[in-house]
């Protein structure tokens, strides 16, 4: 395969994928161009190399640099803005861990509490509401507890995470 190629059939896959950690494809696709890049790309570059327009790579680029992945950076004697992706691999995965977490588990942990919290009226029917929201509220919060701990390990936490749980 071929270079162009490659890089094509990269960035297009990393798109599609970008659903499973809660971006929209041209989101993923920004940041995987900018992850195999060996410079800093300005706002035209990414519109040309994905074909994308200038309002949506801006949008796109404001949410990733929200979620901590992707950064600007300065070049002297250039006026336009560049930018770059965290290109370690576990950080990023860091990264994503922990938006996730505040995007969609702790809302989640939150309504759960509240939902279980429910006024027990003495009905069969709102006993199981509080006793399974309650359940759900525990395993997420403990969920949210552990990836947590994982997550705020130093270097190389998938790997070391990974060998405590082999071990």
């Amino acid at each position: 395969m071929e270079y162009q190629e490659a890089k094509d059939k990269f960035i297009s896959t990393w798109g599609s994928l970008g659903t499973l950690w809660g971006i929209n494809k041209a989101m993923a696709q920004i940041q995987s161009l900018l992850f195999i890049s060996t410079k800093p790309l300005s706002m035209e570059d990414i519109m040309e190399e994905l074909k994308i327009s200038r309002g949506n790579t801006s949008t796109n680029l404001r949410q990733l640099m929200d979620w901590g992945i992707v950064t600007k950076e300065l070049i002297p004697g250039e006026r336009k803005e560049f930018f770059t992706t965290e290109k370690d691999v576990q950080e990023l995965a860091r990264h994503i861990a922990k938006e996730r977490s505040r995007r969609e588990i702790k809302p989640v942990i939150k309504v759960l509490k509240e939902v279980s919290s429910t006024k027990d009226d003495g009905t069969e029917k709102t006993k199981e509401l509080i006793k399974q929201t309650k359940a759900l509220h525990d395993l997420a919060e403990t969920a949210d507890t552990m990836m947590n701990k994982i997550v705020n390990q130093e270097q190389n936490w998938i790997t070391k995470s990974l060998m405590k749980l082999i071990k």
